[in-house]
């Protein structure tokens, strides 16, 4: 068994905005793979939707987002750097993400410059995906 980085030692988001449990795979510059556990205890549940919690489909792609800026912040070319948002195109929502949920999200990250850079996303429970989107990062200093 491979022991991957935290996510929080390698991207600066912190509770409550950390949407990546744990790595499950990581290849730098190249792709990784997050899961994050769905507790229901997170305070966006409570209003969206109430008597039917939904994770909102934007979450989800921040969440695709931050595995994939634990790809970029894994190569050595970009210590220092932090990926940023620059786009986001063909985000499709397929499921209904709910508490108890645990959400499996891969980024393959395509051309990267030192300076932007673009990455492919999938978000999946069980198999089952649930939000796929195309990520552009703008890449500035720390």
């Amino acid at each position: 068994m491979t022991n991957f980085p935290s996510p929080s030692e390698l991207i600066a988001h912190r509770a409550p905005f950390l949407f990546v449990d744990e790595l499950t795979a990581l290849e730098p510059g190249q792709s990784a793979t997050g899961i994050w556990r769905l507790t229901g205890n997170e305070n966006f549940f409570a209003g969206h939707f109430p008597g039917r919690p939904t994770l909102p489909g934007v979450l989800m792609c921040e969440a695709i987002a931050q595995v994939g800026a634990c790809a970029i912040l894994s190569d050595e070319k970009f210590k220092g750097k932090l990926p940023l948002f620059g786009g986001l195109d063909g985000a499709r929502f397929r499921r209904q993400v709910i508490p108890g949920d645990v959400l499996e999200m891969s980024v393959s990250l395509g051309r990267m410059s030192a300076r932007a850079g673009k990455g492919s996303g999938v978000a999946k429970v069980n198999g089952e995906i649930a939000c796929e989107c195309e990520l552009l990062f703008v890449i500035v200093d720390a």
